[in-house]
Formats: structure tokens, C-alpha cells, sequence
């Protein structure tokens, strides 16, 4: 008889009541969170839906090349961010093959995105990181890279040479 008296001497509302306030609390608290997590799913989902844009840059005038003979460049990162400093700096190795002609390659091997230099006497592009060496027309010549070093596009005008460039990207790992 105790039992009953107890029971009936609970409100009748105090049950949906404690319900109603733990459901609120639980769905807050998954509000909050998504909101939390909602820039992180923008960063990382960002580069599948949006494609980085190519621009020009000008990166000398013509008559600083010399035709048979590779020059190093700099260049800005196409999408630097305000506090990137130095490392907005990106590199090119410029050769100009004939009069009208240019080859550019980018400066970062292909293995791990070390900075690549040429090396005139062997006329190879030796990476100082893991012992990449690529011949002059960028392909492979021994170690690690998996593939040649990234092309450039090289447009003269208006008496000056210009790079096509693209955001240097931050690895070669493909998501499958």
C-alpha cells in the first residue's frame, strides 16, 4: 500500500516533463555539434567541388633567356592565403628551346615535392631529398619519382614570358 501512496503523491506531468528536457538536451547538443564541425567539412570537402583557377604570370622579359639554357623563376602561388609569406613563392625552371619556343617545368619533384635543381655539366635536374634525378625533358631518369616533373604552359606577351600556373598541390596521394 506504501508503493501506491508514493506514486500517487508524484505529479502527474513530472515524467514527460524529465523526457522532454533530455530530448532537448540531446538534440541542442547535436546542434551545436554540427555547427562546430561544419568548417572542418568545408575544408575538407572544399577542393572536390571547387577547382583551382590557372593564371598567368609574368616572369621575365624575353631576352633573359637564353636559347639551350634553363632559368629559375619565381612566381606567386595562384591561391595564396594573407599569412602564407615565403611560402606564397613558387618556382619554374625555364628553358627556351629555340627562338620562339619554351619548355617550362615545375621546380617541385614528384615524389615528395622536394625543390628540384639543374645540374648543367650531366644536364639533369637533380631533387637533394631522396636522389630524384630527371633528364632535360623532365622525365625520369633514376630513383623514387613516380612520374615526370609537371609541365607548364609558356606563352610570350607582348615581349614577355609568361607561365601558366596552378595552385601547388599539397600532395600526389589520390583518394580512390
Amino acid at each position: 500500500m506504501n508503493n501506491q501512496n508514493d506514486q500517487s503523491e508524484k505529479p502527474c506531468c513530472q515524467q514527460p516533463r524529465r523526457t522532454f528536457l533530455t530530448r532537448l538536451s540531446i538534440g541542442l547538443s547535436a546542434v551545436i555539434g554540427f555547427v562546430i564541425t561544419l568548417p572542418a567539412i568545408g575544408f575538407v570537402l572544399a577542393p572536390v567541388f571547387k577547382k583551382p583557377k590557372a593564371k598567368w604570370r609574368s616572369v621575365g622579359k624575353l631576352e633573359d633567356f637564353k636559347v639551350d639554357g634553363f632559368v629559375l623563376v619565381q612566381y606567386e602561388d595562384p591561391s595564396p592565403v594573407a599569412w602564407a609569406g615565403v611560402t606564397a613563392k613558387a618556382g619554374a625552371w625555364i628553358r627556351r628551346a629555340s627562338e620562339t619556343e619554351f619548355i617550362a617545368f615545375s621546380i617541385n619533384c614528384r615524389h615528395l615535392g622536394c625543390p628540384v635543381r639543374w645540374v648543367d655539366d650531366p644536364k639533369l635536374f637533380m631533387c637533394p631529398c631522396h636522389g630524384g634525378v630527371y633528364y632535360e625533358d623532365g622525365t625520369v631518369a633514376a630513383g623514387p619519382p613516380p612520374e615526370p616533373l609537371e609541365r607548364l604552359s609558356v606563352r610570350i606577351n607582348k615581349g614577355m614570358v609568361e607561365i601558366q600556373t596552378i595552385p601547388t598541390p599539397l600532395t600526389l596521394t589520390t583518394l580512390t
